[in-house]
């Protein structure tokens, strides 16, 4: 198994960084406040021998990912929409999301509002 890339994407009108590691169905995993994509590090690797994909972005204002300066950049609707944008930068149309502590409340809502998108999600219920 070869060990965890990192690399940029352009997703939303913002420039990305992300931790990716393995192949096959798409598993994007949120991380909490105030964390980056390092907080996954050892999920990465449990993914990608399970078969999947496994890719940890640093969200908006996090780590390498761009910082916008309006509050109004930190709306819910535009943290959904940059998974959205990042599952079509991977170039897939599906993908399964995680999150932990504030990265929760994202993969529940990307999921609430775009189900054709996130056809799973796994989150603590209490975000």
């Amino acid at each position: 198994m070869t060990a965890p890339s990192h690399r940029f994407l352009e997703a939303h009108g913002l420039r990305f960084h992300v931790t990716e590691q393995g192949q096959g169905p798409l598993v994007l995993l949120c991380h909490g406040f105030p964390e980056t994509s390092h907080a996954w590090r050892h999920q990465l690797p449990a993914l990608a021998r399970a078969g999947y994909r496994a890719v940890a972005p640093d969200l908006r204002g996090y780590g390498r990912s761009d910082r916008p300066e309006a509050v109004a950049a930190y709306a819910m609707r535009e943290l959904v929409a940059d998974l959205l944008g990042l599952v079509d930068a991977l170039g897939e149309s599906q993908a399964v999301v995680v999150g932990g502590d504030w990265g929760a409340s994202v993969a529940w809502q990307a999921a609430r509002m775009h189900p054709e998108r996130f056809r799973a999600v796994a989150a603590p219920a209490g975000c």
